[in-house]
């Protein structure tokens, strides 16, 4: 039998990519697409919310969970490639429900490529900030 935090990281992942996914569609429905400002500005918030998630995910790894770099890394970059999946997968939804958006196989090409375009360059960044992480001279927080 498994220990109880045993599967913490899983459910840690699933709600980080959750919350990315939550992210991408509430901050793309806030702005008024006719006021250009109002689009970079949502999109620059959207941007900072996803950096503050990625941080405190990777926080929980390392100083909750005590991963290793590499596994900090991992479980960050899957996350992120999670909520790119869902966004993917609405925005295909989307383009199946508006008959405009044509060709669909763009939207199909994106349910593989989002995620592997995300994830990638988020674990090289998670790699790095947790081996750095790695050498503080903190203690794991206690559970």
């Amino acid at each position: 039998m498994d220990a109880p935090g045993r599967k913490s990281w899983l459910r840690a992942v699933i709600l980080v990519g959750v919350v990315y996914f939550v992210v991408g569609i509430v901050f793309a429905a806030l702005p008024n697409p006719s006021v250009s400002d109002q689009v970079v500005m949502w999109r620059l918030a959207a941007w900072v919310a996803s950096g503050a998630v990625y941080a405190a995910h990777m926080g929980y790894e390392h100083f909750r969970l005590g991963t290793s770099p590499r596994t900090t890394a991992l479980h960050a970059a899957m996350a992120v490639a999670l909520g790119a999946f869902l966004l993917a997968v609405a925005a295909t939804f989307h383009a199946v429900m508006v008959p405009s958006h044509a060709p669909y196989w763009r939207y199909f090409l994106a349910l593989v490529l989002w995620p592997i375009i995300t994830a990638l360059p988020a674990f090289l960044v998670a790699l790095a900030v947790a081996a750095a992480l790695s050498y503080l001279p903190m203690k794991r927080l206690a559970k």
